[in-house]
């Protein structure tokens, strides 16, 4: 008798434990669902924004002239020149002005990794709207902001930067997680994140050569570096830069309705800068400084080319590729716009999913 009553307590304890494992289960499930319809309605604002935005935008700057004079070196964008320039503005302020609405509605925290990161993206932009406007008034590509002005003014938001990130307690090492290796750079640290910012502001920049591609490129950049974000608990702010992300997705595909094939506005420096700062941030921040040479594989690739090109003619006296960056090259094999866009999407999503199961699954 007692054997049984035994037998039963224990089955009851089975049942209660099974219970619990569903209450378990379900919450978390909450969790991911909560996660996912925020990380959405993200996404869904930034793109109303900016849609709404550039809707008035872009016949405002036709208006004004603010045209673009294309590369004389590629026959084929001839019929681009006197395109708007400066679409970047588009995802730029739609993003600004939504994270500030959020903040004002107590909907998001300024948290310091925030900072630092609406810090990088607003300086960058700004040095990209000056060196704009100054290509538009003067009506060439050649007298924006000289390359030692910008370089001045990445390196002061570099420091600044720098200033913040130890500030705040920041740890100054690069983590090779696969490799179970953490390299403490100390002050050096400083010099990493300038070259990083510089690196990936001039690499998005030298990939804006074609309709789309540096804009649909950074959507599914920043897209993975969201989910990254979200799973760092770790980080400070975390889910206010998941966020951050996901409304510059958005606003990067309000932009795309003006910018895809044929653009109605071109990005200008004001949007690359600015991404490719935001995308190296991001990249420190989340303590996936290494990631970003597969997150942003497709930049990376574009920038290697261009460096290659000028060695080998320099050492060899010889062109190593057609025409630099690579999407060019693929424009003298006589390939269409749309299909080398589409084929450095590609690449660049199948980069991103694999730094996703690796950062986020593994």
């Amino acid at each position: 008798m007692l054997l049984l009553k035994i037998v039963k307590f224990n089955y009851f304890l089975d049942i209660k434990s099974s219970f619990y494992d569903i209450i378990d289960f379900s919450v978390k499930d909450v969790s991911i669902m909560y996660i996912l319809t925020k990380s959405t309605l993200a996404i869904m604002i930034g793109f109303i924004v900016a849609v709404v935005f550039g809707a008035f935008f872009v016949p405002f700057m036709k208006k004004r002239k603010a045209k673009q004079v294309t590369s004389k070196f590629v026959e084929a964008h001839k019929i681009k020149s006197g395109t708007p320039t400066m679409g970047g503005l588009i995802f730029y302020i739609s993003t600004i002005v939504t994270i500030g609405a959020l903040v004002l509605t107590n909907k998001m925290e300024i948290s310091n990794n925030l900072m630092i990161l609406l810090f990088v993206f607003f300086g960058y932009g700004v040095i990209g709207i000056i060196d704009d406007l100054l290509k538009i008034k003067y009506k060439s590509n050649e007298k924006g902001l000289t390359r030692l002005q910008k370089l001045i003014g990445q390196i002061l938001i570099a420091i600044i930067f720098f200033y913040l990130y130890i500030k705040d307690g920041s740890d100054p090492t690069i983590e090779i997680a696969a490799l179970n290796i953490k390299i403490d750079l100390g002050f050096f640290y400083g010099f990493f994140i300038l070259f990083m910012l510089v690196g990936m502001s001039n690499a998005v920049n030298l990939t804006d050569g074609l309709d789309g591609l540096a804009g649909g490129l950074s959507a599914i950049a920043f897209l993975v570096y969201g989910m990254i974000a979200w799973n760092s608990p770790y980080l400070t702010g975390n889910s206010d830069i998941a966020i951050f992300c996901f409304i510059l997705v958005g606003g990067l595909l309000g932009f795309l309705v003006f910018n895809s094939h044929p653009a109605k506005i071109f990005m200008g420096d004001t949007g690359s800068l600015a991404l490719g700062g935001a995308l190296a941030t991001v990249a420190i921040l989340t303590h996936r400084e290494l990631s970003v040479l597969v997150i942003g594989g497709v930049f990376v690739i574009e920038t290697l080319t261009v460096i290659l090109q000028i060695l080998s003619v320099k050492l060899r006296g010889k062109k190593l590729f057609p025409m630099t960056p690579i999407h060019h090259t693929f424009e003298k094999l006589g390939w269409s716009e749309t299909d080398i866009v589409r084929l450095f999407y590609v690449v660049g999503f199948i980069l991103g999913t694999g730094a996703i199961v690796y950062g986020v699954w593994v």
